[in-house]
């Protein structure tokens, strides 16, 4: 599986300036994740080490450090992360996105029904207007990695659905750079049919396994 690390876009980034651009499901009252932690799940736990795996994502925070991002320490972290937050779940309240917090990360899970079609790599698109709503509140947030994972159903051969979860997250990628968020902030991968998150037995569970995850990671080190 492929990973594709953005630590080399370096001096694109020394060119580009950062761009300035509860709970809305249950309404309950949360307590602030900058004094609690959440430990991660198994099964979270084993995406985010494909994706950082052999420190790719030590080398992007090093690279975004050295181009003058900057990190966050302390009990700032989850500070930051809660004000993104709540930022990202108003933007995403009713567009299908769910937004789950894992200690001081952030997933957002696009499902299938809004995002691609089966065997498709085109952006949707209705999807289209949620990504910039993503966009607005990462553009704001430098400070935090982008993590894209791909993921498809378990129809057709695993060999292709490989390939099509590659080209998924390749294609979120490629619109929210478009949008202005820097390069080296995003890596991607395909996970292909490996991970679902619901039977490939059903029209339905097919559809939420054909989806995009975006984990966020806040730049600390």
């Amino acid at each position: 599986m492929k990973i594709k690390s953005l630590a080399a876009s370096i001096a694109l980034l020394l060119t580009l300036n950062a761009c300035q651009t509860l709970d809305p499901y249950t309404r309950e009252e949360k307590t602030s994740n900058a004094t609690k932690g959440a430990a991660i799940g198994a099964g979270v736990g084993i995406v985010a080490g494909l994706i950082s795996g052999d420190n790719a994502r030590e080398r992007r925070e090093r690279a975004l450090i050295g181009a003058g991002v900057g990190a966050l320490a302390g009990g700032g972290i989850g500070y930051y992360m809660d004000v993104q937050e709540t930022k990202l779940r108003k933007q995403l309240e009713g567009t299908g996105v769910s937004v789950t917090r894992y200690g001081d990360e952030i997933v957002l899970n696009m499902p299938g029904n809004i995002t691609f079609a089966t065997d498709s790599t085109e952006l949707r698109a209705d999807f289209l207007d949620v990504l910039d709503s993503v966009s607005i509140v990462l553009r704001k947030y430098e400070k935090t990695m982008i993590e894209i994972t791909g993921h498809t159903d378990s129809t057709g051969a695993a060999s292709y659905n490989q390939q099509l979860s590659e080209r998924r997250a390749d294609a979120v990628a490629r619109y929210l750079r478009s949008t202005g968020i820097m390069s080296a902030r995003i890596a991607t991968e395909g996970l292909g049919e490996h991970y679902p998150k619901a039977s490939n037995a059903t029209p339905g569970g097919r559809s939420q396994n054909r989806r995009v995850e975006l984990r966020l990671v806040p730049i600390t080190r």
